[in-house]
């Protein structure tokens, strides 16, 4: 039935569970299983709150991660500077190491500089601090 699930539905209940902190592997795995082939109807939000879910879980989500950040590149520019920083915070908390899309996010990021409030700006640097990747 999650094949019914829009994308929004998809990030949300998975951010639901990770939020409630049940053990749910199952779901999870489930879940990414469905998302990947989907990824391009995501949000950048819904991106992220994926991301963020799944690094809060148990599960193995290599495969999620690097789909993650493969769709994100391309899209970055779609981003808003919450969902810019919360990206490369999100990577760097669930220790992934996506240099493609560091390295798309230090082109994008100086762009909008100005955009960025001072937490967001935060969470950016320690994000690329933690992953040790100089922009």
């Amino acid at each position: 039935r999650l094949g019914e699930f829009t994308s929004q539905d998809l990030a949300d209940m998975s951010l639901a569970f990770a939020l409630s902190r049940i053990n749910a592997t199952e779901l999870f795995e489930t879940i990414a299983t469905a998302a990947v082939p989907r990824l391009e109807e995501f949000s950048s939000q819904e991106l992220v709150n994926i991301a963020w879910a799944f690094s809060n879980s148990s599960v193995d989500s290599t495969e999620l991660f690097g789909a993650i950040a493969a769709e994100a590149i391309p899209r970055l520019s779609e981003f808003n500077t919450r969902d810019l920083a919360n990206t490369a915070w999100v990577f760097a908390t669930a220790g992934f190491e996506a240099p493609k899309l560091f390295e798309a996010i230090a082109a994008e990021a100086p762009r909008r500089l100005n955009e960025f409030d001072s937490q967001h700006l935060a969470n950016l640097v320690w994000g690329f601090a933690t992953q040790r990747i100089k922009a």
